[in-house]
């Protein structure tokens, strides 16, 4: 028997067959036009509570939480009916990498950037870009743009053969290159 590996993919990551934006759908998240959004789960059962704006990348493993942290409480003080829940808000132009966790209450601006396996713990405002457990502002996205923009290769367009070919035929220099890292000054 033949399994498409893409929807057998989709069936592990969101316990469906559906896209993961269809999914979120499905769950009551309201998702705006344009989006990327890959497989990512809800901690529970208020996907209404969220809201996704338009052309937003919302990467592999995101985690949404509207509310949580109370299970053993509502047993130690003996209030089996306390809960809370928090709106999540995404902006436009928003990019969510992988891993990461938005927690209850948060809203994110539009045109942010949050980096691999970020914690979410507050709002982010406009035109930020954060990274981090808990995530801290890294810098801003235009300044990351303009940056990005000088090292631009232009192969945005090539099939994987050629995009291969061409990065392969390149000198290190024009690669991206990170300083090492500096200890921390002694106290």
């Amino acid at each position: 028997m033949f399994i498409n590996k893409t929807k057998f993919l989709q069936f592990l990551m969101t316990g469906c067959y559906m896209t993961p934006e269809n999914y979120l759908r499905s769950k009551g998240v309201e998702i705006g036009v344009g989006c990327n959004i890959s497989a990512c789960r809800l901690s529970a059962k208020e996907g209404y509570l969220i809201k996704i704006g338009n052309y937003c990348r919302i990467a592999r493993d995101t985690v949404f939480f509207t509310h949580g942290g109370l299970y053993s409480l509502r047993h130690l003080y003996n209030d089996p009916n306390v809960d809370y829940f928090g709106k999540i808000e995404i902006g436009d132009y928003v990019s969510i990498e992988e891993d990461c966790k938005i927690l209850p209450g948060v809203k994110i601006g539009n045109n942010v950037i949050v980096g691999a396996g970020s914690i979410v713990t507050k709002s982010i405002p406009d035109g930020w870009m954060v990274a981090g457990n808990p995530c801290k502002h890294v810098g801003y996205t235009e300044d990351w743009y303009h940056k990005v923009k000088e090292m631009d290769l232009q192969s945005k367009n090539l099939n994987d053969d050629e995009k291969k070919r061409f990065l392969l035929s390149l000198p290190d220099d024009r690669f991206v290159q990170k300083p090492l890292m500096k200890p921390k000054s002694s106290i």
